[in-house]
């Protein structure tokens, strides 16, 4: 069998780079350049990975490598090759692995460049394909390179025409500059999609590319990445061959030499017109879901007070269950606004943003502090309730039925719970009920029941002390992983 000597690695920046994008380019949050040995795999460069190294018989790369294509295993739980395998079994939890082989010139297997999630997938896109196999043979350019004391001009050319070989072959565009940020390259793809001449768009040209709207913010987050060398990324509508302007989203990253210098940077344009087009299809029906289910608070409302006018001996209970479902409406509006103009001026996965517009009525009298936690549509209605009614007892009997009466809610969170803590002060003197009311119960099947959490209560003399543990999970579900939403 050939052997390929591999070059001194002290510096991996240039390694790092490239795993850095593969991560970035396949929306994978772990990705490694892994070299398999006897006994062991090793790595290089990885991203979001804390090990070094682990035992060659655990490994992934070893299978990729025997290949020419990418090997990609949608679940590796499901997978009896690898089901048992304790990097599937504990952490890192491997379920989606996707793997280019690193092959020198000739024909020996070094390991791969892989792309790993917690989370199975079906597969990488097509694009993803392109870019990671580009990727791994510029792994392969910069081992050669690193290895060889000497090249002669003519063959850094044939690399680099081998180069620009497989980038005019991906669908998405890509260009790179020079450390300035001077355009000197782009691909076909980028000359097919705008239909300009070679060479025009050089230089500072591409910026005229750009919608007039998106030109200004363009070019001020181009300039903050070259200034910081920071990673750059941004959505915007760029003008294709026929004259009209498409959702593109752009991304670079920079090339750095041994001594941390950029060297030169990389970059890709997506088209994502269609995905945004639908994204916004999509906005304008939760719009009008959300302006019907406001209308039908409205009406239930209504109908309730209609009620009473026949029974107004139901009038206070009546009042109290419409003061509980308006209250449940302006949660709901707050996270799913029916328009642009009903949109909160906080954002609206603000837990502190919807009790201060759940509690305006006492907004001088209530002080909500502390960290601001996430919540979705799901979460905002049960704690609506809850807080509604916590706020209506205390404005019954408690802190707030008394002119210098205060709460703080206090929030703090951790990676597995968020912590409520309500606590009332200056109010007259409270005692425990006797007995669990109508108020408690509803407190706990909203809090309990509906989202998994945990209520203490504390009848301090000088006002009710509440504790609400939830975990973090009830109160925002994690969001679609980008390449379920394509399929």
């Amino acid at each position: 069998m050939q052997s390929f000597d591999l070059p001194p690695l002290n510096d991996h920046e240039t390694l790092q780079t490239i795993t850095d994008f593969a991560a970035t380019l396949c929306e994978a949050p772990i990705a490694l350049v892994s070299f398999v040995e006897t006994e062991r795999q090793w790595f290089p460069a990885r991203i979001g990975l804390a090990a070094k190294e682990t035992p060659r018989d655990q490994s992934f790369c070893a299978h990729a490598m025997l290949g020419k294509d990418i090997m990609v295993v949608p679940d590796a739980s499901l997978d009896d090759r690898f089901k048992q395998n304790p990097l599937v079994t504990g952490d890192p939890n491997i379920r989606f692995y996707a793997g280019a082989p690193l092959i020198s010139d000739e024909g020996v297997q070094l390991g791969a460049l892989c792309v790993i999630d917690p989370e199975p997938r079906a597969d990488l896109t097509p694009a993803q394909r392109q870019g990671l196999q580009i990727l791994a043979a510029n792994i392969m350019l910069f081992l050669t390179s690193r290895r060889a004391s000497r090249r002669s001009d003519q063959e850094l050319d044939e690399r680099e025409a081998k180069f620009r070989v497989l980038a005019d072959a991906m669908p998405q565009m890509v260009w790179s500059t020079l450390p300035d940020g001077f355009h000197d390259y782009y691909n076909a793809r980028w000359y097919e999609f705008t239909g300009v001449a070679p060479g025009s768009t050089d230089g500072e040209g591409w910026n005229g590319m750009f919608h007039p709207d998106d030109q200004e913010r363009a070019w001020s987050a181009w300039r903050h990445s070259l200034e910081s060398g920071e990673p750059y990324e941004i959505e915007y509508r760029l003008r294709d061959a026929y004259g009209q302007y498409r959702w593109t989203l752009g991304r670079a990253l920079p090339l750095r030499d041994d001594g941390g210098k950029i060297t030169r940077w990389f970059g890709t344009c997506t088209d994502i017109h269609d995905h945004k087009m639908i994204q916004v299809q999509r906005e304008v029906v939760a719009q009008e879901l959300s302006h019907r289910i406001k209308n039908i608070f409205s009406v239930i409302s209504g109908l309730i007070t209609f009620s009473t006018r026949h029974h107004p001996e139901m009038r206070s209970a009546a009042n109290d269950l419409r003061d509980r479902i308006m209250a449940l409406g302006r949660a709901h509006d707050f996270v799913r606004p029916h328009s642009e103009a009903s949109k909160p001026a906080e954002t609206q996965n603000s837990l502190s943003g919807m009790l201060k517009e759940l509690l305006q009525a006492f907004a001088e009298r209530v002080l909500v502090e502390g960290d601001d936690v996430t919540i979705d549509d799901q979460s905002a209605t049960p704690l609506a309730l809850v807080f509604h009614e916590l706020a209506t007892n205390a404005a019954k009997y408690g802190a707030l039925s008394v002119t210098d009466g205060q709460v703080r809610i206090r929030c703090t969170s951790d990676r597995q719970f968020a912590h409520l803590e309500w606590h009332e002060t200056g109010g007259p003197a409270v005692t425990a009920p006797p007995h669990d009311g109508f108020g408690t119960k509803l407190i706990e099947l909203s809090a309990v029941r509906q989202m998994g959490g945990r209520v203490t209560r504390d009848w301090a003399p000088d006002g009710l002390r509440l504790s609400l543990k939830v975990p973090y999970a009830s109160l925002n579900r994690p969001p679609v992983p980008a390449s379920n939403r394509e399929e």
